[in-house]
């Protein structure tokens, strides 16, 4: 038995049950026990006095790298789930591109063990689509879902062989989880480091055309009409591919996509300079697809917002832009950077926002939680919609320090996260 949390006067807004309004919530054990005005308060509650602020259904991110088991000094999941928990995230999935690759049961296993450790964000595995993400054979999907993985991901690499992906889209069917891919065509994309066009032919620098994205998105839209399986399209990040996007929607296929605060936040200039806090991949794109990207989150063409949070060594991103790896960590600035990009110039509410963060995840993947109903978990962030703050990497709780958005002043901001009905962050 936990002791009761109760969560008074704050603006409840679940898009789950459309409910928006101020109301305390009272939290039971581990589920939503009451939502009103007076429910009564239990004499031994935890309270959190949650005026001016939003209360809403925990957030959810599909799409981070924890990098353990394997690479333990730039991340391991309890501090990866700590960095989620003050980013107001109750739930991450662990991609599976770690050394060794979470292509089995044992694996899977080991971040389920690690994951309930920690302590904080509940963690979810993802499973390789194949073994040793080499894409020739397939990994055993329904041992990994037995041992707790929600889906399967060769991220960090494409599935090259149509194939392979007509295959999995089919097995995984049987399990009834998505099959998440990295669009990216490799001989199209081969020795770049940025988008293709005018800021890397100034900078000298090998481009990435949107084409090398598009190309397998349609072929992996394609393959879900063919197979009915549920595809899931990672880190959207051009125009085209949300035209693509929309076209299959629109012939009821089963795919869904998502998109990175950073692809609705910055574009190719934030490469000059040669920053490789800018360097990622999919590339900063275009003006032109920032935009599209963000009216594709508001009319729900992109289905919801997931970080790829990639932490990396100092060392590692200090090397020559061509050189240096991919990624930027992401947990702790997503909310922020959402607001400022979409919220604050209007292209949608915290409704949607919390829609695509929350509720959206859970339902897409088949998670617990995204709801505020008398009930369900009690998954709950709790975030200052104005409070302005400014980035300080040297304060994350991820070991990651590769933002770049570092001495920027940001809007919304995290002040409570609930899991399971226990407070495992609040902001100092």
């Amino acid at each position: 038995m936990t002791r009761p949390v109760l969560l008074t006067g704050g603006r409840v807004l679940d898009p789950s049950q459309q409910m928006d309004s101020v109301a305390d919530v009272l939290l039971v054990d581990d589920t939503v026990a009451a939502i009103g005005r007076d429910i009564g308060r239990p004499d031994d509650a935890q309270t959190v006095d949650c005026a001016g602020l939003i209360v809403s259904p925990g957030f959810i991110d599909v799409h981070c790298h924890l990098r353990e088991p394997g690479r333990a000094d730039v991340e391991t999941i309890a501090s990866g789930a700590r960095a989620a928990a003050a980013g107001g995230f109750t739930a991450v999935c662990a991609m599976p591109n770690t050394d060794p690759v979470i292509d089995n049961p044992a694996a899977v296993g080991f971040v389920v063990r690690q994951g309930l450790r920690a302590g904080a964000a509940r963690v979810y595995p993802i499973g390789a689509i194949s073994v040793g993400q080499r894409g020739e054979a397939l990994a055993e999907f329904g041992e990994m879902v037995d041992a707790g993985a929600i889906g399967v991901s060769d991220d960090g690499k494409p599935v090259v062989s149509a194939q392979l992906m007509r295959t999995a889209l089919e097995y995984a069917r049987t399990f009834q989880i998505p099959v998440i891919d990295h669009c990216e065509e490799p001989t199209l994309a081969a020795g770049g480091a940025m988008n293709e066009g005018i800021v890397s032919a100034r900078l000298g620098l090998k481009g990435i055309p949107d084409e090398a994205e598009e190309i397998m998105a349609i072929r992996d839209i394609l393959l879900a009409r063919l197979t009915r399986g549920h595809v899931h399209l990672a880190h959207m990040s051009t125009k085209g591919s949300v035209e693509l996007i929309r076209w299959g929607k629109d012939r009821g296929i089963n795919v869904t996509a998502e998109v990175c605060p950073h692809h609705l936040s910055l574009t190719e200039e934030a490469v000059e300079g040669y920053d490789t806090n800018a360097k990622m991949n999919p590339p900063l794109r275009t003006a032109e697809d920032v935009e599209t990207l963000r009216q594709a989150v508001r009319d729900g063409t992109i289905d919801l917002v997931a970080t790829d949070h990639a932490p990396h060594h100092y060392d590692e991103k200090e090397r020559e832009f061509q050189n240096a790896p991919n990624g930027i960590v992401g947990l702790e600035t997503a909310l922020s950077v959402v607001v400022d990009s979409l919220v604050v110039p209007g292209h949608i509410d915290f409704g949607t926002l919390v829609d695509r963060m929350s509720c959206s995840p859970a339902r897409l993947f088949g998670l617990p939680g995204g709801t505020l109903r008398v009930g369900s978990p009690a998954d709950v962030t709790v975030f200052d919609p104005a409070r302005r703050w400014t980035v300080d990497p040297d304060l994350f709780l991820s070991k990651g320090r590769n933002t770049p958005y570092a001495g920027m002043t940001l809007t919304g901001r995290t002040i409570c996260t609930v899991v399971a009905g226990q407070v495992v962050y609040t902001l100092n």
